[in-house]
């Protein structure tokens, strides 16, 4: 495990993109303390975190063990890929150069794609400036979880180079992304249909400890089940 002071990690229980780096830093055994911000309460538009991530977006890694002033580090994938080069063991991106370009296509089509059409600050101006009710935005929920997943399916169902994960037999980059759409999902209690390829993934995925103990439910600040 690495010193727990190294790292500290600006979080929330139910994003995708918090997620994301939790079950990374869970696959290479790094320790971060964690820094709840109340994104419901609307913390991140704070002046003390606008300081971190003048975006107000979560999550941001704070690596104390840089040069002076400490490395603050944003947006998920850019994480990923720092933990990678710091800890290359265990891997979260495969051999061969097609391959992990393939991965991060994969990743970027789940976390570019489609995860920001569904972050708070886009239901908030839907709601505060669009004219969008509940229902409106849960159709819009439902609209781009399922063009994004659909487009993965189809994608993941053709390729020989799917196995038991995205990419071959082992989770990547791609799995986590995947996962922390499906987990989010399940949060908003939104269901897509026909993906019959990305379920039995998930259910890989959802049967390795790194990503169970992401799960959104088990952290701090989750309603009580």
């Amino acid at each position: 495990m690495t010193d727990p002071a190294r790292f500290e990690l600006f979080s929330y229980w139910r994003t995708s993109a918090t997620y994301r780096v939790r079950v990374a830093l869970n696959i290479k055994g790094i320790e971060a303390l964690e820094r709840n911000v109340d994104i419901d309460a609307g913390e991140q538009l704070g002046d003390d975190f606008l300081k971190v991530n003048p975006l107000g977006a979560i999550p941001a890694l704070i690596d104390h063990a840089a040069a002076a002033p400490a490395a603050t580090l944003t947006q998920s994938l850019p994480i990923l890929e720092f933990l990678e080069e710091l800890y290359p063991t265990p891997a979260l991106l495969p051999r061969g150069v097609h391959a992990r370009a393939r991965v991060r296509s994969l990743a970027a089509m789940l976390a570019s794609d489609t995860h920001p059409l569904i972050t708070p600050r886009v239901k908030r101006y839907l709601t505060q400036r669009g004219g969008f009710d509940a229902d409106a935005w849960r159709a819009w929920q439902v609209q781009w979880f399922g063009t994004g997943l659909h487009a993965l399916e189809a994608r993941l169902a053709a390729d020989p180079e799917t196995g038991h994960f995205c990419q071959g037999d082992s989770a990547t980059m791609a799995d986590i992304c995947l996962a922390s759409i499906i987990v989010v999902m399940r949060v908003f209690k939104v269901e897509v249909e026909g993906i019959p390829t990305i379920n039995r993934i998930m259910q890989r995925c959802e049967q390795i400890e790194a990503f169970a103990k992401a799960d959104p439910r088990w952290q701090v600040g989750a309603p009580s089940v």
